[in-house]
């Protein structure tokens, strides 16, 4: 038997956190640790946490509420984590739903692969407001450029042996966006054995401005190129094979990230930091004919693609860098 901690941080969510609580509650495996972590909330997410904790806290379903004064996901969830006594930690986001048969599948999973598994990660549904959906991207090889680009690793897409977790530095706590797939990368670096759920056992529901973190990019103009660059060192400094691989997928990630600036509107913003990525790809490639001939083309010719918001881009981008 398992002993697994899910780890929820908490902002502003006093109805939206009900639905994720019960999801949780739902789940078919036991026992579970849950850990709430109120995040500098100003509405009345606390008293629903607390609430929660004091009619479901039973022996083989532990409930705990702390409060972090830190505000930002990376702090609330280390918080978390120190709280947790599990040996298998979950992150989840509170606005998100898990299958009742994740937890079970995550356990049959490390059991099935043997004490060497340090990462199990499941597949994942993205619902919209309007009740449309989509699959997420989700892969089985090449994982650490999906991550690049696709962020499988992301929060609740995955279960991760404690020790390895802490092992690799935990979660980046000055990272005010990103910092999931940045905590991902890092976990990648330090090339663990992962295995996969390839059903889609969680439910991630899109809804907007509420979160840590946000998801608008003009609004926080300088975050974002900010965690690339962490990532950027992180890599350079790591003793993975072919960095040149990932570095031009980190510099190709900031050339998405200026299609999306191009999308709200942000010309001037996209511009800058389009030109910065093209150079540093062209360093890459010491400015050969290869690059200007071959690699630029396609790499343009994706920029106005993911600029015209169609989908697709990445799993190009992967096949050119590889």
């Amino acid at each position: 038997m398992q002993n697994i901690s899910i780890v929820i941080p908490v902002y502003n969510r006093a109805e939206v956190v009900k639905r994720t609580l019960n999801s949780v509650l739902g789940q078919q495996y036991r026992p579970l640790e849950v850990v709430l972590v109120d995040n500098c909330s100003t509405d009345g997410t606390l008293a629903v946490l607390e609430s929660f904790a004091a009619e479901h806290n039973t022996p083989d379903f532990s409930v705990k509420v702390v409060q972090e004064s830190i505000h930002t996901a990376g702090a609330a969830r280390n918080r978390g984590a120190q709280e947790a006594t599990g040996e298998w930690l979950m992150f989840f986001d509170s606005d998100d739903e898990m299958d009742s048969k994740l937890v079970s599948s995550y356990v049959e999973c490390i059991k099935d692969n043997g004490n060497k598994t340090d990462i199990v990660s499941t597949g994942a549904i993205l619902k919209f407001a309007d009740g449309s959906q989509r699959s997420l991207p989700f892969f089985t090889s090449d994982i650490l450029a999906v991550q690049v680009l696709h962020s499988q690793l992301a929060t609740q897409r995955y279960i991760v042996k404690k020790q390895f977790f802490e092992t690799c530095g935990k979660w980046n706590a000055t990272l005010p966006a990103w910092n999931d797939w940045e905590l991902g990368m890092r976990l990648l670096i330090n090339n663990p054995h992962i295995a996969f759920l390839e059903k889609e056992y969680v439910t991630v529901n899109h809804s907007g401005e509420q979160s840590i973190t946000g998801n608008n990019f003009k609004s926080k103009a300088g975050v974002w190129e900010h965690v690339i660059d962490v990532v950027q060192n992180e890599v350079t400094q790591s003793s993975i094979g072919n960095k040149h691989r990932y570095q031009r997928l980190l510099e190709y990630k900031r050339l998405v990230l200026a299609a999306q600036y191009k999308l709200e509107g942000e010309k001037s913003l996209s511009d800058n930091l389009r030109h910065h990525a093209m150079q540093q790809l062209a360093v890459t490639y010491d400015n050969s004919p290869k690059w200007k001939y071959v690699i630029s083309p396609i790499v343009r010719w994706l920029f106005n693609r993911v600029s015209s918001d169609k989908r697709g881009a990445a799993r190009v981008a992967i096949k050119i860098f590889g």
